[in-house]
């Protein structure tokens, strides 16, 4: 189980550095990302925020970096789109049955969607080995916003922590 957004062509993109990937690809998030996969993984997190925010959020900057981060730094709910998210099908399930965990690809298929069943406790443990993934992977952005956004490396590692749904580090 290892936390990932889903990664998109960076075409033209040139706000910080930002390393090579296949469109439509995954990101494995930890704390051992070069400073260009985290680069991609930041410029991800913040691509997902980057909507139009309600008046309610002050006006959007005029300068192309405050711009790109303005959904980012201002929105109170955040997310990345990772794992299945693709906007369709298929919808997985986890559900828990008696000492087992059991996972379905998809919920709402008809031909019979591949199912996993796991113990309890070996799900807790890959539940927790994404958690700390997940806390390395902040560590690592935070150090990383500092050299390449200073003027807002706070409030970034802010927002991805909100966006990751995590607690932050200190």
């Amino acid at each position: 189980m290892q936390p990932v957004p889903e990664i998109v062509a960076a075409g033209d993109f040139a706000l910080w550095p930002v390393g090579e990937h296949e469109p439509y690809g995954y990101l494995v998030l930890n704390g051992e990302l070069t400073a260009a996969e985290a680069g991609t993984a930041v410029m991800r997190i913040a691509g997902c925020n980057d909507f139009e925010p309600e008046e309610e959020h002050g006006p959007c900057p005029t300068d192309p970096l405050g711009t790109f981060l303005h959904g980012l730094l201002t929105m109170p709910d955040l997310f990345a789109a990772g794992g299945s998210s693709f906007g369709h099908d298929p919808s997985s399930v986890a559900e828990r049955v008696g000492d087992t965990v059991r996972l379905t690809l998809d919920a709402h298929g008809t031909d019979g969607s591949p199912v996993t069943e796991l113990p309890v406790d070996q799900v807790r443990k890959l539940v927790a080995g994404a958690q700390k993934d997940l806390q390395d992977f902040l560590s690592l952005a935070r150090t990383w916003a500092e050299r390449h956004l200073p003027a807002h490396a706070a409030a970034v590692t802010a927002a991805l922590t909100r966006a990751l749904d995590l607690a932050p580090t200190p």
